[in-house]
């Protein structure tokens, strides 16, 4: 029954878990992606900066980054289920207390800070419990439930644009706020598996045999997880810094379009709500983007990271193309190249990140490389709030996310030169191993 029990079951319950984690995922990131829209209103109920106003979205990056690796500990000490939960709480709160609205700073601690942890613990712990749950269908599974993200971005634009229109963007967060309640119950339907079997897997990864307290029993099992999620010494590895510091570019850029996008065609005299529209188009085409290189990735065509930097490329071409739209449909179709090329870069980089750092440092790899990319997301909007304020337009924002994954690609070309540099140096020193291992069976031949 142990041995039952310590394999996921690849279906069943586990569909259940991928429907919880789809809506949790469409609850949380789609909230963030279509925050924009409040950009416009609070910055003029503040009558603040542009750079002022976007540390709010900053915060919420910053903080749904650095809460990840702490999650992912949660769940080990206790359960997905709780920390998802308590993720749901958290995310309803910093909207509830949002409402209230008094100053600038307030905003930065509710709707920022509140809101970016219970994204983090929500989030994390729902793409967690699915690998858990799936095996030979683990890819499918995932694809499944990071699609919740792209729907209901799809449908939150217009809808949120109502919401600010009838209600204001006070009253529209505190509605949002309780319709994120519902995290809740996807979080209470991801029912822990049985005996705990991938705490047994993690085991399995570590060197270290579990060491005895004074009674004889085994330490806390907990603790190996723990430690490989704060497994430090992955910054020793010279490959793993490469792609962290893409990743800490790539995450200065990648929240930035989403955020001037709303008031940048405001400036066009494009009417607010065709411009709910936009977010709807940029959530279907990341829909698209990330079935397609999902796809096509699968079939081990062109190698993970020489995709990936393909897909880097693009998104900047599309972003520096993206300011020269002077009417609706014109934007509309920079926004839809955008929208495509970010879902196929979605859909790679973790894998990428997998093929660097190998399966058993893969979890810990990722708490490091999210805490790391933080930073990122932490500096990108403000600093793109300051040029904008500088140069008194819009288009710099996107001008300064371009940019920077441009300069983003040159570190992943220079990973992927020092992986097929140490490949060869690896094919290179096997060869008088077998030549070695030949000379026995040369020698008897002859005797013989």
């Amino acid at each position: 029954m142990q041995a039952k029990d310590s394999n996921p079951p690849d279906g069943g319950y586990g569909w259940v878990v991928v429907v919880s984690a789809f809506m949790v995922m469409g609850l949380t990131v789609a909230v963030l992606k279509t925050f924009g829209l409040f950009f416009v209103e609070i910055q003029k109920h503040f009558d603040g900066l542009a750079s002022t106003t976007s540390w709010i979205t900053s915060v919420t990056i910053a903080i749904f980054h650095l809460g990840a690796p702490v999650a992912s500990s949660l769940c080990v000490r206790y359960t997905h289920r709780a920390v998802v939960i308590t993720g749901g709480l958290l995310a309803f709160s910093g909207m509830a207390l949002g409402f209230f609205g008094f100053n600038m700073v307030w905003m930065y601690v509710t709707t920022g800070f509140l809101q970016g942890l219970g994204i983090s613990f929500s989030w994390t712990p729902a793409i967690s419990i699915v690998s858990h749950y799936f095996s030979k269908k683990r890819a499918l599974a995932n694809a499944i439930a990071s699609a919740g993200e792209c729907v209901f971005a799809f449908t939150f634009g217009p809808f949120f644009q109502w919401l600010i229109s009838q209600y204001g963007w006070k009253g529209a967060l505190l509605i949002i706020g309780g319709i994120q309640l519902n995290i809740c119950i996807g979080g209470a339907l991801m029912r822990p598996l049985a005996n705990s079997w991938f705490l047994e897997a993690h085991h399995s990864e570590t060197q270290t045999p579990p060491s005895k307290n004074a009674s004889g029993t085994d330490k806390e099992d907990k603790s190996p997880i723990m430690h490989k999620t704060f497994n430090w010494m992955l910054l020793k590895r010279s490959e793993f810094v490469l792609y962290a510091i893409f990743g800490i570019l790539a995450a200065m850029s990648f929240f930035v379009p989403p955020l001037f996008l709303v008031p940048f065609s405001y400036s066009l005299g494009i009417d607010e709500s065709w411009t709910a529209s936009l977010l709807s188009i940029l959530a279907m085409m990341d829909f698209a983007g990330r079935l397609l290189c999902g796809w096509y990735a699968n079939l081990h065509v062109t190698k993970s990271i020489h995709l990936l930097a393909m897909t880097i490329t693009l998104i900047s071409t599309s972003l520096m193309l993206l300011p020269l739209a002077s009417n609706y449909v014109s934007l509309a179709i920079f926004t839809g190249f955008y929208g495509f090329f970010f879902g196929t870069t979605v859909a790679i980089h973790i894998t990428v990140l997998a093929d660097v750092v190998g399966m058993p440092e893969f979890d810990s790899a990722l708490g490091l490389f999210m805490l790391i990319r933080s930073s990122g997301g932490f500096v990108g909007p403000p600093l793109a709030g300051l040029i904008v304020d500088m140069a008194g337009d819009y288009r710099a924002g996107f001008y300064m996310a371009g940019a920077t994954l441009i300069l983003s690609t040159g570190f992943l070309v220079t990973l992927d030169q020092l992986q097929q540099r140490k490949e060869r140096g690896s094919q290179t020193s096997t060869k008088p191993e077998k030549s070695t291992l030949s000379y026995p069976s040369l020698h008897l031949l002859k005797h013989k």
